[in-house]
């Protein structure tokens, strides 16, 4: 897309993990020319647009009330309205609200254009050493029911297999991962990313979970457990 907006349409776009200079010039301009900012937080949105002086009315468009509000959305774009979704942080539709309305609009016949843009897990999956050809994102875990269960299929994943989580449950995930897993499985947890305090640390489970039983960490954090036939030892022959 280059130019003024023409059609009216759903605009998905990411907003900084943490660093707000985190932003594409593309982004500053959709979030300038459109006629509405959905945002997930407003307060948190609106430091953001502060910064680079963006004018542009927000509403407020999170997990709460998207069921609610797809729909009316949707036929306000088809009117003629320019919509632009972010959330707090990163793209929407990655563990934030963004997909149904994404679907609503596409079901409409709305067009809908996605930037690219800041996301935490592609920083933490580069950072943690494992392979990056194959991957399977789970964003976050099923908190109860389901959680046991899931752990048991990720434990024979082969793929790298990226996690979200709080950081007041990084230490029991580490433990329960480690039943399923074994102790000596590699894994990273990386937290803080772009921000001041980003640290990417790397381990087996094992050591991961005594550390974090012992140090509970802070903010937002990823973790990245190696699949199924990666062999530490074997990498680093063949790095040699």
């Amino acid at each position: 897309m280059t130019g003024k907006m023409q059609m009216a349409k759903l605009y998905i776009v990411p907003t900084p993990i943490g660093n707000l200079e985190d932003i594409t010039l593309r982004a500053l301009r959709v979030l300038k020319e459109a006629d509405l900012i959905l945002a997930e937080d407003t307060r948190t949105s609106s430091v953001l647009l502060k910064k680079y002086d963006i004018h542009t009315r927000m509403e407020s468009h999170h997990k709460f009330n998207e069921h609610k509000t797809a729909e009316g959305i949707c036929r306000r774009i088809r009117e003629g309205l320019n919509v632009a979704l972010i959330s707090d942080a990163g793209t929407p539709g990655i563990s934030d609200p963004g997909f149904l309305l994404v679907r609503t609009c596409i079901e409409a016949g709305v067009e809908v254009e996605t930037l690219p843009g800041a996301t935490a897990f592609v920083p933490a999956l580069i950072s943690s050493g494992f392979p990056s050809d194959r991957f399977c994102f789970e964003g976050f875990l099923p908190v109860k029911k389901g959680r046991q269960t899931r752990l048991g299929e990720l434990a024979g994943e082969t793929r790298t297999v990226i996690l979200y989580e709080s950081p007041y449950r990084v230490g029991k995930t580490l433990g329960q991962l480690m039943e399923f897993t074994g102790p000596d499985r590699m894994a990273a947890v990386c937290r803080e990313i772009s921000k001041v305090h980003e640290e990417c640390r790397r381990g087996t489970v094992k050591e991961l979970y005594e550390w974090y039983s012992m140090n509970e960490p802070k903010g937002e954090i990823v973790m990245i457990i190696a699949g199924k036939d990666y062999e530490r030892g074997e990498k680093l022959q063949e790095a040699r």
